[in-house]
């Protein structure tokens, strides 16, 4: 069966921080408790500042009012996505807000662990400078057999990288639920 997501862009630029994913400020919920931890999405992109967030005239919040979840779904930044700290709240924070699929230049390390180890989103990785392709509010598709984004707003189509073994650990919902399916632990 083909695995396809569909969703709208938010798109950002180069050098996405963590401080930016979700602000120091924020970080004072628990990550365990449901309630609680629904504020992580409600923050979430609430550093990044306006000027810098590629967004249209007149700017598009990520979160509007005071909802916890964002509608959109797909990230497309730059360079460097989620440079800074290494907390495990900023791609947790994306997930809550509804994220599930990130596609950028290139990322820090330690966020992109973060991202696959915790189960959190997929990070897709591309050579293409898509921040300057895709405008934040297009409907996009992701064929996740296919590594292929498709802009349905624009009729454009980019390859990605493929995901190499990522995507079980994603699936499975972490990577000690995946080494426990897989008898590793």
């Amino acid at each position: 069966m083909e695995k396809v997501i569909k969703g709208k862009a938010f798109v950002l630029g180069n050098n996405v921080d963590t401080d930016q994913i979700i602000p120091a400020e924020h970080l004072v919920y628990s990550l365990s408790d449901p309630i609680e931890s629904k504020n992580y999405g409600k923050f979430a992109f609430s550093g990044v500042p306006i000027k810098d967030a590629g967004l249209p005239l007149g700017g598009v919040p990520f979160i509007v009012g005071n909802n916890f979840t964002s509608q959109f779904n797909i990230i497309i930044g730059g360079s460097n996505f989620g440079c800074g700290s290494s907390r495990e709240h900023a791609p947790f924070a994306l997930k809550v807000a509804g994220v599930e699929v990130i596609i950028a230049e290139s990322y820090a390390r330690i966020f992109y662990r973060n991202s696959v180890d915790g189960g959190f989103l997929i990070p897709y990785e591309t050579g293409i400078k898509l921040n300057d392709k895709i405008s934040t509010g297009d409907d996009l598709e992701i064929v996740l057999s296919d590594n292929k984004l498709r802009n349905i707003t624009k009729s454009e189509e980019y390859d990605l990288n493929p995901l190499g073994d990522i995507l079980p650990i994603i699936e499975a919902g972490n990577i000690f639920e995946y080494a426990k399916l897989n008898n590793l632990i």
